[in-house]
């Protein structure tokens, strides 16, 4: 390792934009101290509703050193999700625009892996792992840390540059960097329309959201019947749900994603309302053969799409 931070700081960031990541920095891996008490309260509340494993790995939540021997840095990165392809049938049942292509967990997963390729390659013997939404990794929180953007009061983070229709990944390595330390400013002003446009008024306080009411919890975390409370107040999603992003002014500087893996299923976009109320098990399989739709399997979606278009 002949070169210095800056130099391998930059060759990183440089392949996360080949790999076509929108948005990449670098925080000190250390322990997030501002986010401890605010997890622990939240958990109090429970506001995590059946998500039990949020109370797991309390720790190993707080501190990405005791996930990596050793850990360095923290390199979070952002990839495009959004589209202003719509479904053809403005009446049907509702899919966030995170779904309509094949599961990001993998798409995501098989770039992190190249990013560690090349850093092995060009920079040498560097131990690590990558993380994408399915370990106890705060996503938000290590963005906000490397000035990806700030956390808005949907709790989604937010870029002044691109909004927030992407998903975020992490790659934990053992490897001083140079650190992105200037915190983006929370630009959220008085805005309040993501918490007033909220159904089922999961937002019950700015920056701060009850998990258990929010619409994809509800259908997609959720295994159990959906309460009825919550009957004519899902606004038609079936799975997920785009409101509070939908609704923000920052993501009027929204782009197109060029990732080819997230383009929608052919058939996906064109199904009608009456299409889903019929659809069969080999068409789920069908048209969500690689999607993260799947997560909910046939039975879940067929609860969801029972749920809110019963009487």
């Amino acid at each position: 390792m002949q070169a210095n931070k800056a130099d391998y700081t930059k060759m990183i960031k440089g392949w996360a934009n080949e790999l076509g990541f929108m948005l990449c920095g670098i925080a000190k891996a250390d322990f997030l101290a501002d986010e401890a008490p605010k997890l622990e309260v939240w958990l109090k509340k429970g506001f995590q509703g059946e998500m039990d494993y949020m109370e797991n790995y309390f720790d190993k939540r707080l501190d990405p050193r005791l996930l990596v021997d050793d850990a360095k840095s923290v390199i979070s990165l952002a990839l495009n999700y959004y589209t202003d392809a719509k479904q053809a049938d403005a009446g049907a049942y509702k899919i966030s625009k995170y779904a309509y292509g094949a599961d990001y967990h993998h798409v995501i997963k098989n770039k992190l892996q190249q990013l560690m390729q090349l850093i092995h390659q060009h920079i040498g013997e560097v131990g690590g792992r990558g993380f994408v939404d399915s370990a106890p990794v705060l996503d938000k929180a290590w963005a906000k840390k490397a000035s990806l953007g700030w956390i808005g009061k949907n709790t989604n983070l937010i870029s002044k540059k691109t909004g927030s229709f992407f998903f975020l990944a992490e790659l934990i390595i053992d490897l001083e960097l140079e650190y992105d330390i200037a915190p983006t400013a929370d630009h959220c002003g008085t805005c309040t329309r993501c918490i007033d446009a909220c159904p089922t008024q999961a937002i019950v306080g700015p920056y701060i959201v009850d998990g258990s009411k929010c619409i994809s919890y509800l259908t997609i975390e959720l295994k159990n019947e959906i309460p009825t409370g919550f009957k004519d107040k899902m606004d038609d999603w079936m799975f997920g749900c785009d409101i509070c992003q939908d609704v923000c002014p920052w993501n009027r500087f929204s782009i197109n994603h060029q990732e080819s893996d997230f383009h929608p299923h052919p058939d996906l976009l064109g199904m009608t309302k009456h299409d889903w109320e019929e659809i069969t098990e080999d068409v789920f399989q069908k048209v969500f053969k690689k999607s993260a739709l799947k997560r909910t399997k046939f039975s879940g979606l067929t609860r969801n799409i029972n749920f809110i278009s019963s009487k």
